[in-house]
């Protein structure tokens, strides 16, 4: 199960509206199509080129925007086992992201060491 905060899901709700506005007989079941493959259920839902010109356009790379989103979540929720359910992250890696996000939370002071 996907779990999509509240400004997600509007985006999600809004990108499909105006997939039917534009492709009102499209019968392909991807969430993100190309002017090509919205009307052609027998070709994949989007080709790399498309997400290459967004990359470009925007100049982060789908690493950088994968992180940044395990970062804003951390930074919203500082839960650990919330990312790991959320994204299919290892303890290790949401740990990594909480720490970041709130490293208040995680120094030692010395003199309590």
């Amino acid at each position: 199960m996907i779990c999509l905060d509240e400004f997600a899901l509007q985006l999600v709700q809004d990108w499909l509206a105006e997939r039917h506005r534009r492709w009102p007989l499209s019968t392909n079941s991807y969430l993100i199509v190309s002017p090509l493959t919205a009307l052609h259920i027998n070709r994949p839902s989007v080709g790399i080129a498309n997400f290459s010109s967004l990359r470009d356009r925007i100049g982060i790379n789908f690493t950088q925007l994968r992180q940044d989103r395990f970062l804003d979540e951390a930074r919203e929720t500082a839960d650990p086992v919330r990312l790991m359910r959320l994204f299919g992250i290892t303890s290790y890696t949401a740990i990594h992201y909480v720490r970041t996000a709130h490293p208040e939370r995680f120094t030692i002071d010395p003199t309590q060491a």
